[in-house]
């Protein structure tokens, strides 16, 4: 059940005529009065015809009147308008229920507590099966004015208790770090405009999309003006940067004059203080232009990045940093990858964003390595190989599987059910990314004598997941890709030890396919000559021990792994 507090009207009349008339729509169904405060005298003019809404306005009015007679100010945002809504799997709810459900709605707003004769005056209309709308007028019997401050927060908490109670769906509790909803307003101007979006959310997509590609403030202003964003900015007396807020080219208002939006009202993260440490927690010498010479791609730096994402989630600070730059990096790798790819991974970024905020404070310096990344790639010039980009997405399935366990631990429901459908997506953008890469491995599938030795490697390293594995249809592909990692001289065990351990494969759809990004990450390179290695170790102990001591020196003897020990008795 949800219950949508609107921002203060002044208007009691025009709401009437809008809960007593046919909608936008004709969607209003015999509007009535379901209850009301307790002194309600006034006839319902859903049930008599010679009711009037200009009445029963002036009625709910009275207090409102009598205090602006009596004080020199005014009130005139005294309509409080809250509908509240069942889902639509829920049972069908009588009058009855309905106004009992709206009493304690207003109790726990605050509008009219229980046992307070001299509440509000208020009345709950239904005209619809589904929801109900309350109109109250905020001034007391007694001319006060009611404690509305977190009224939200109070109203949400009555809903909870509510669905529990009547046997409705059950939603979960708010922490107040949610974007806005859009207004009916908004909807209906897009709608009517021909916009996909409302104004505010199209305007935090763009925000979003801005962040990877800056390091301070006022090049995340410049980006966003470089992008057509209408920008208006607050500055202090010093020049310094105070505020910000956004509007979409062509939303005007009556007058003709541009409306904008606050970033902080936007979202809650996209406030500019809360900007500012994220873009300032990396350090200026790490931008993308500085950085010469990299051993790898941005791509695999990512991934590399979010190898050690699991560690970093015991400390809350640190965590919250992590999860947050999370989001940026997804939102990095969705504009960068190949067309075929990016509305899933557009969907993950778009789902993910709900889960980057908490109430923790995040210790942004922690996530460096990861925004690093994300920087990197925004500023790529070239895109990422196959095999590049598809253990990039596996390692962002498994990051936001973290993310989500890591918010269910703290009990943060919204953020973890985000999680959850950005591992969908993810899921899905990664088997589209793993599709090439498994028809060109599963082509050129090693010799039946090597896969069976390769078998008893995965039997003996991870035998909990064996027969998943050897089962998996991806099973030849991963065949092939152990194969080629001993050609560059990996130990096949070794590798597949070393990808079992950087993500448990219990989850794992297709545990093969997990194994097979994981490895061929990791296993790209040439693997370093063990015996020049352990020679070279040999001559520098050897130049730091007596001289009479290095003639009976010996290199030091390299066990062979299970498949060379298979090999060698084959020869």
């Amino acid at each position: 059940m949800i219950a949508a507090i609107k921002p203060a009207g002044a208007n009691t009349r025009g709401l009437l005529a809008y809960l007593y008339g046919r909608g936008t729509h004709d969607e209003h169904f015999d509007p009535h009065i379901v209850t009301g405060f307790a002194m309600l005298g006034m006839p319902d003019p859903g049930r008599d015809e010679n009711a009037t809404l200009t009445e029963l306005a002036r009625y709910l009015d009275e207090p409102v009147r009598l205090r602006n007679s009596e004080f020199g100010k005014p009130v005139t945002d005294h309509v409080w308008h809250c509908p509240v809504r069942a889902a639509p799997e829920d049972r069908y709810l009588s009058d009855a229920e309905w106004g009992e459900i709206a009493q304690r709605i207003v109790q726990a707003a605050g509008t009219a507590p229980a046992g307070d004769d001299l509440g509000c005056r208020w009345i709950a209309v239904r005209h619809a099966d589904d929801h109900i709308h309350i109109l109250a007028t905020t001034v007391r019997e007694d001319g006060r004015r009611p404690k509305l401050h977190d009224s939200g927060l109070r109203v949400g908490d009555a809903c909870r208790e509510i669905e529990k109670d009547y046997g409705l769906r059950r939603l979960k509790k708010g922490d107040r770090t949610g974007a806005r909803r859009p207004t009916q307003a908004q909807m209906h101007k897009a709608e009517r405009l021909g916009w996909g979006k409302p104004s505010p959310e199209w305007l935090q997509d763009r925000i979003r999309a801005a962040i990877p590609h800056v390091t301070n403030a006022e090049e995340f202003i410049a980006y966003l003006e470089a992008s057509g964003i209408e920008v208006q900015v607050r500055r202090g007396p010093s020049g310094d940067l105070l505020g910000y807020a956004v509007g979409r080219p062509g939303d005007l208002n009556e007058a003709g004059e541009q409306i904008y939006h606050p970033g902080s009202k936007i979202s809650p993260d996209l406030s500019l203080p809360k900007i500012k440490a994220r873009l300032e927690s990396s350090q200026p010498e790490e931008h993308p232009t500085a950085r010469r010479n990299r051993p790898s791609t941005p791509w695999h730096q990512a991934a590399d990045a979010l190898d050690t994402l699991h560690t970093d989630l015991a400390d809350d600070t640190r965590a919250q940093a992590h999860v947050t730059a999370l989001g940026e990096l997804l939102e990095a790798t969705a504009q960068k990858a190949p067309a075929h790819l990016r509305a899933e991974l557009r969907s993950a970024s778009k789902a993910f964003a709900r889960a980057q905020r908490s109430q923790i404070r995040a210790e942004d310096r922690a996530a460096h390595a990861l925004r690093s990344a994300a920087r990197d790639i925004v500023h790529t010039a070239t895109g990422p190989d196959g095999s590049a980009l598809a253990a990039l997405i596996a390692a962002l399935v498994w990051a936001a599987i973290v993310a989500g366990r890591w918010h269910d631990a703290k009990n943060h429901a919204h953020q973890a059910d985000a999680a959850r459908q950005a591992v969908q997506h993810l899921q899905t953008a990664a088997d589209l990314a793993l599709a090439p890469t498994l028809a060109e491995l599963i082509a050129r599938p090693p010799r039946e004598q090597a896969r069976r030795v390769l078998a008893s490697d995965v039997r003996a390293t991870v035998p909990d997941h064996a027969e998943r594995i050897l089962t998996d249809p991806a099973w030849p592909a991963l065949a092939t890709v152990l194969a080629d990692a001993e050609a560059r001289g990996h130990q096949p065990h070794q590798l597949l030890k070393e990808a079992a351990a950087q993500r448990e494969l219990t989850t794992a759809r297709q545990p093969a396919r997990v194994l097979i990004t994981r490895i061929q990450h990791t296993g790209r390179n040439p693997a370093p000559n063990r015996r020049a290695e352990a020679a070279r170790q040999q001559s520098t102990m050897a130049g730091s021990i007596p001289t009479q001591q290095t003639g009976n020196s010996r290199l030091p003897s390299v066990a062979p792994s299970p498949t060379e020990q298979q090999h060698r008795q084959r020869r």
